[in-house]
């Protein structure tokens, strides 16, 4: 386990034990491109580019969403934007079975082939329009958003089970806040927990409509 990078997210308030050991052990430079596999930038504090104008989320911001799900081995999770698959693997290690869609079938395909590489196998991958979720496998016990909307798109607040909670990144007057939501008796609550910095969630309830393929692995 890299202990400089665990301290500096404890120092910056991930401090969820189990959070903390998932991130150390797996891999991260398995999901990222070449040119950024050093330690400076694989585990920097910035985003990095995968390709299709998509990136990976710092490592940092990958801790304080997955610590604010609130994950356990009981959970039914689903992902919206596989990107990379790096957050995928985090909350495969953390829960039952995780359910990832992603519009862009490189990526998809290119992080399937990742997460089998490492022996994981409690992840379904899905081609498709992340922003109307999955019904298939609805309710999910938690679900996490890593693309920015303008909203909390309401398919996925639908797709949520009574008692489950959401993270997402949400845009208002052009600045990106992370959401955690919560469904109580059917009704959302959310708090913001910090600023954001996401790519944009494409899709029917997203920024903009368009055809999009879906299909399951």
């Amino acid at each position: 386990m890299n202990k400089k990078l665990i301290d500096n997210l404890i120092s910056k308030g991930i401090t969820n034990k189990t959070v903390l050991e998932t991130i150390g052990k797996i891999s991260r430079e398995r999901f990222v491109e070449q040119p950024f596999r050093h330690a400076d930038m694989c585990y920097g504090p910035s985003p990095l580019p995968i390709g299709h104008n998509q990136t990976i989320s710092s490592v940092y911001t990958v801790g304080l969403m997955t610590q604010a799900l609130d994950v356990n081995k009981n959970h039914k999770v689903l992902e919206v934007g596989t990107g990379s698959g790096y957050q995928a693997a985090v909350l495969s290690a953390l829960s039952a079975s995780v359910f990832t869609i992603e519009r862009i079938r490189d990526l998809s395909l290119k992080a399937r082939a990742v997460i089998e590489s490492l022996s994981i196998r409690n992840v379904t991958f899905i081609i498709g329009d992340g922003s109307i979720g999955f019904g298939e496998y609805a309710p999910y016990d938690r679900i996490l958003i890593t693309a920015c909307s303008p909203d909390i798109p309401s398919p996925l607040f639908n797709q949520l089970a009574e008692g489950g909670i959401m993270v997402a990144p949400v845009e208002s007057n052009g600045v990106q806040n992370i959401l955690v939501v919560e469904k109580k008796n059917g009704i959302m609550f959310s708090k913001e927990i910090a600023p954001a910095n996401f790519v944009k969630l494409i899709g029917k309830n997203g920024y903009e409509t368009q055809t999009l393929e879906r299909c399951g692995f």
